[in-house]
């Protein structure tokens, strides 16, 4: 599964990167190997993936979020509807 975290490097997509991750492994589905977290802050790729604000997260290519940071349980719902 890839996660992408789409922003410019701010505090808040920070943090969603930290949320998600945290989902992961609270699924017992630790980042690396299968499942990882990607961070992209060119915001030209962002935009040609539809991304409007930021922090946005898409799950194996499918974007769930934007504009705010996700909290854990919402990010493990997102990862287990997109198992």
């Amino acid at each position: 599964m890839l996660i992408e975290v789409f922003g410019p490097g701010c505090a808040r997509c920070k943090q969603t990167v930290k949320v998600m991750q945290l989902a992961l492994e609270g699924l017992g589905r630790p980042s690396g190997g299968d499942d990882f977290v990607q961070k992209i802050e060119d915001m030209r790729v962002g935009a040609l993936r539809g991304v409007l604000t930021t922090p946005a997260v898409a799950i194996d290519g499918r974007l769930v979020s934007q504009g705010k940071i996700p909290t854990v349980d919402d990010a493990k719902a997102w990862i287990q509807a997109a198992l």
